[in-house]
């Protein structure tokens, strides 16, 4: 399990979510490395673009691997943060070509990139009140300016997963694209974005970046206190076994 860099010429970085045998899920050590590689890629003035999907064609990512470490520290936090680009600028525009399920944290990167487009048999969802968990990687503070408060509540207080016609009805991607040509699309809106004046795009991306990291970071404590919360409550426990258990959570 990795995250893997590739490029496509000197000018589009193309990272792919590699974990096949747990759907794409990031383990705490892939989490640092996306964290890491977002620093590097930022650094690199050669990298116009950046083109962002998962391995194999069953998941984009279904978010934090909940087989390993789920300790919330301070500085886990910054790390996860740092990975999902929820609270901090990046220069470089992504585009997503979402070959699979995106699911929980999975969607919440997805929330950070600029263009989606979907695999038809692609689904849409964010399940952690279903187990429990607070969705702390974004969704609550991004998702409502990107879709709107409606579709935004449906996803968060339901648990539902939506298919790809959905997600573009309301906004979520901007095309579902057959599977045989997603990464033709992505890499060709990549390549559009990177014939552009560099400083100019890096601009625009910086300055919308900026303002929604200034928005999640005004959040960003009571963020952290309503996720200790949840996971210090009567239910946590419950979510995570009945996750791992593969059974329905029972919450009398």
């Amino acid at each position: 399990m990795e995250i893997r860099v590739g490029t496509r010429d000197t000018h589009i970085a193309v990272v792919t979510i590699e974990n096949e045998p747990r759907r794409n899920a990031m383990s705490r050590a892939m989490l640092a490395d996306i964290a890491a590689l977002w620093d590097r890629l930022e650094a690199d003035h050669s990298c116009r673009c950046v083109v962002l999907t998962g391995a194999g064609d069953k998941a984009f990512s279904s978010g934090a691997d909940l087989a390993g470490d789920l300790s919330a520290s301070a500085e886990t936090a910054h790390v996860v943060n740092r990975a999902l680009l929820k609270n901090t600028p990046f220069p470089k525009p992504i585009v997503a070509a979402v070959n699979g399920d995106c699911v929980a944290g999975g969607l919440e990167l997805l929330l950070s990139t600029d263009i989606r487009a979907a695999a038809p048999e692609a689904r849409f969802g964010l399940p952690e009140v279903r187990w429990s968990i607070y969705p702390f990687g974004g969704a609550t503070v991004k998702l409502t300016h990107q879709i709107g408060h409606v579709h935004a509540m449906d996803l968060l207080l339901t648990g539902r997963l939506v298919d790809a016609a959905f997600a573009a009805r309301i906004g979520l991607v901007n095309a579902v694209v057959a599977r045989n040509g997603l990464m033709t699309w992505a890499l060709d809106t990549a390549a559009m974005i990177a014939a552009n004046s560099p400083s100019a795009v890096q601009a625009v991306r910086t300055q919308i970046s900026a303002s929604i990291a200034d928005y999640a970071k005004s959040r960003e404590a009571l963020e952290q206190e309503l996720g200790d919360r949840v996971r210090a409550g009567p239910h946590f426990a419950e979510g995570i076994a009945a996750f791992r258990e593969k059974r329905k959570p029972d919450y009398r």
